[in-house]
């Protein structure tokens, strides 16, 4: 089976599902990755009637469950896990996660009915670890954040830069539900080899762009100046 494939710099981007592209790459080193929670499950199960948009009674009627947020089965994360390192986020929604001692917390830094932070499970922290800062436009900060959300479900560069202080810097880092690419970016921002698997064209090609204008910038940490060695006087 073909699937569509943009190579730029070291990230390689697959378009497709990754249940039927992940049989078909080379071995990677480790994974991030933000994968669907299935949080809807219960609130989509009948027509429900959610607020949007702006104005008093601005809403839209919801009649069945986003397929973007069928939560991956427990078969499938397994076999991202596979002994390698992985950090997950969502994963005390995910099934069959086996209980580590280390977890990923992002604060958010916004009081708000939704959850204030997020949970990501992995087995590369030794204990829990918090990122207390928020980057995105919608969360905290009086809307004073860089960064834009294009993504329902988006996560920070900034976060996911933090997540591959984690890992080695030498492993190689799959993202097989890449989304609009945040994982991708901070991949290229820090100099390492990225694979990414998204099915949604709208999506894929957002990715595309934006790790692609992420390859046009400096790297966030260059290879240390070597060091000054001193020269014989003869």
């Amino acid at each position: 089976m073909r699937f569509r494939t943009e190579t730029i710099g070291d990230a390689t981007l697959i378009m497709g599902d990754c249940r039927e592209v992940l049989p078909t790459l080379e071995p990677v080193d480790a994974v991030l990755t933000d994968p669907p929670y299935g949080m809807p499950d219960a609130a989509w199960r009948g027509p429900k009637t959610m607020r949007k948009g702006q104005g008093r009674g601005a809403a839209r009627l919801m009649t069945a469950r986003p397929e973007w947020d069928v939560t991956p089965s427990a078969e499938l994360l397994q076999k991202l896990i596979c002994d390698r390192p992985a950090i997950i986020w969502g994963g005390n929604y995910m099934p069959g996660l086996p209980p580590q001692r280390g977890w990923l917390v992002w604060d958010k830094l916004a009081a708000s009915d939704q959850a204030q932070a997020e949970l990501a499970w992995t087995n590369a922290a030794p204990n829990v670890r918090v990122f207390g800062k928020s980057t995105l436009g919608v969360f905290g900060n009086g809307g004073r954040n860089r960064e834009l959300k294009v993504h329902p479900t988006q996560k920070p560069i900034e976060l996911m830069v933090w997540c591959l202080d984690f890992l080695p810097e030498s492993l190689s880092i799959l993202d097989p539900f890449m989304g609009s690419g945040s994982t991708g970016v901070a991949c290229v921002a820090t100099g390492r080899r990225f694979v990414g698997i998204e099915r949604e064209p709208t999506y894929f090609d957002i990715a595309c762009r934006r790790i692609e204008e992420a390859h046009k910038q400096p790297r966030l940490f260059s290879e240390p100046p070597p060091k000054p060695v001193q020269e014989a006087l003869f």
